[in-house]
């Protein structure tokens, strides 16, 4: 017996559609799909998960000097005139950032080749680049869902029948995050 379902579809064709998914229902929290898909899908979102739990705290914080672009209201860089050549101004600052330990990075590293890119666009710039900004899910992972999840053992989604579709009569489920 197969270890997973096909799905009438080519491998890259496969792989591609339960990327998405996945990527859909982790962003969103729910999705609306047909059974096999749904059961496909759930395999690979509580795996995420599920190192998303094992992993949330393993990493150290660190302070780092960083030069950082002066900007105007406009937000563009402020430039200076030094020796007849204009010159970006720069600011020292100190930041705290997160360093992932080994086996953080690579559970990162793992996720990312599961889930593709999401950018969010706000209403008002529908269709427009300027205002659009890109979701870090594997940071929203181990924050958010790794927290949420913590003191539960696997069972992080749910299928829900909804009936079947008008169009081929498949069984339509809601899979949704418990």
């Amino acid at each position: 017996m197969a270890k997973y379902r096909k799905l009438g579809r080519t491998s890259d064709q496969r792989k591609a559609l339960l990327r998405s998914q996945v990527t859909a229902l982790l962003y969103n929290g729910k999705i609306v799909t047909t059974e096999a898909k749904a059961k496909e899908v759930r395999k690979i979102a509580e795996g995420l998960i599920a190192m998303a739990v094992k992993e949330k705290d393993n990493f150290e914080t660190v302070k780092v000097t960083a030069k950082v672009a002066r900007k105007d209201k406009d937000g563009k860089r402020v430039k200076e005139v030094v020796d007849g050549k204009k010159v970006t101004v720069y600011d020292t600052v100190e930041k705290e950032i997160k360093k992932d330990m080994p086996s953080r990075l690579h559970a990162r590293r793992q996720m990312l080749k599961v889930l593709y890119p999401v950018t969010e666009v706000p209403a008002a710039a529908a269709g427009k680049k300027k205002g659009t900004k890109e979701v870090d899910l594997v940071a929203k992972l181990f924050d958010e869902y790794g927290a949420k999840y913590a003191s539960r053992n696997g069972g992080y989604t749910r299928i829900v029948k909804i009936g079947p579709r008008k169009g081929d009569a498949a069984m339509e489920v809601v899979l949704e995050l418990v």
